[in-house]
């Protein structure tokens, strides 16, 4: 039995904790591993290549394969065409699950072809806008062929100077190409519509906020939700706020994990700031309690989207799930009817310490025994680096397939 788990156990259920609710919650739960987060990555400065790194889509799905085995709740891998392009996506499809895996979101790249100097969808030029949505038909092809229901979009497009482009015949552009995706998409498919406010335009992005992600989201339809990126915000945003309203809206529908300091850094996500990734759960987890936003919170796809530059590749996804099952398990142990009655009794002090104090308590007894109880080792980390794996996969040698 994991270390300390019975007094654990026994000090929540005398707070009126259900602890066997809270560990079948976290059985369930699942996060979605990038393809791209195994291979060679970098800043725009430079790229330092690691030995071991796939020089395939496959070997990086045997490298998902490892992060699922060791932490049981990453069955998903996302996939970035044409970095992941191959002749044969049924052969893909059927190897992902001889690993005991998924293919999940279809990611198309609108931003590291030279004709998208001057932007995909939102390019003045209307035969490379069609060429952009001809690329996101083409991932829809591949969605259906490896079974994938979701396409995760994020535009690069943007100016750098006032003047550059008309900002109103840019937004219609992007609606009409992201309407057109949506007639050709499976009744249950979804597009994820991401945001990011700045980089690489300089002076304008054409997506940059939640709020614009959302107004396209509501315009195209049912099968269009919001994806928030935890980098992408401007300092001091309260990005569970944000959450929140797109909850209630019924237009979440995924993350992209990470987290900063300064600017877009893509690190691993609740190495900075793991309270308020804690306080996102929160949110998430209220939703889930609420008939309102229940389905659409139940939904929600979680997805890690990192640039591990200087970290070994396999080790820095396992501390990334980790770190969010954390701040989920901690999420899913606030007293949710004690800090309602204080919230309606304006108990500022006392509602704030009901919230607080979830995120205080340690939950490693918690989840090394939900681990055991799947058949896991209590210690994900621990176990994977004793595997041997890391150092077998030494042998691929230098310069496999990373970033394209």
């Amino acid at each position: 039995m994991s270390k300390g788990y019975e007094v654990w156990e026994e000090r929540q259920m005398e707070k009126g904790i259900d602890v066997e609710r809270v560990k079948e919650k976290i059985k369930s739960f699942k996060v979605e591993t990038p393809s791209w987060g195994y291979g060679d990555s970098g800043t725009r400065f430079k790229v330092f290549k690691q030995a071991g790194v796939p020089r395939s889509l496959f070997e990086k799905l045997e490298d998902a394969a490892q992060v699922h085995k060791y932490t049981g709740i990453c069955p998903s891998v996302a996939i970035h065409i044409p970095w992941d392009k191959v002749d044969d996506y049924g052969e893909v499809k059927e190897f992902t699950e001889s690993l005991g895996l998924k293919i999940g979101a279809v990611n198309p790249n609108l931003f590291q072809d030279d004709d998208y100097k001057f932007g995909s969808v939102c390019n003045a030029n209307p035969e490379i806008r069609k060429k952009a949505v001809n690329h996101m038909l083409e991932c829809v092809e591949i969605a259906r062929a490896v079974d994938s229901k979701i396409l995760s979009l994020w535009f690069a497009d943007g100016t750098n100077y006032p003047g550059q482009g008309d900002f109103r015949d840019r937004k219609h552009w992007m609606q009409e190409s992201l309407a057109e995706l949506d007639a050709a998409m499976d009744d249950d498919m979804r597009m994820l519509i991401e945001y990011k406010f700045y980089e690489p335009g300089f002076y304008h992005t054409d997506i940059a906020d939640w709020g614009m992600a959302y107004t396209f989201a509501t315009k195209i339809g049912k099968k269009a939700q919001v994806l928030v990126d935890l980098g992408h915000h401007p300092q001091g945003t309260n990005v569970e706020h944000i959450v929140a309203f797109l909850l209630d809206e019924g237009k979440l529908g995924g993350f992209h994990f990470n987290n900063r300091k300064y600017g877009d850094d893509d690190l691993i996500v609740g190495s900075i700031n793991p309270y308020e990734l804690f306080l996102i759960f929160n949110e998430l987890v209220a939703g889930a309690c609420d008939p309102w936003t229940k389905e659409t919170a139940e939904n929600v796809a979680y997805m890690i989207d990192q640039s591990h530059n200087i970290e070994p590749k396999v080790p820095a996804m396992i501390r990334s799930v980790l770190n969010v099952q954390t701040a989920y398990a901690k999420a899913l142990l606030v007293d949710r009817e004690l800090l309602k009655e204080r919230q309606l009794n304006g108990d500022v002090l006392g509602a704030e310490a009901v919230v607080r104090e979830a995120f205080e308590i340690d939950v490693r007894p918690l989840l090394g025994k939900v681990r055991e109880e799947m058949g896991l080792a209590p210690d994900p980390m621990k176990a994977y680096l004793e595997s041997g794996y890391e150092q077998k996969k030494l042998e691929r040698g230098i310069g496999g397939k990373g970033w394209e």
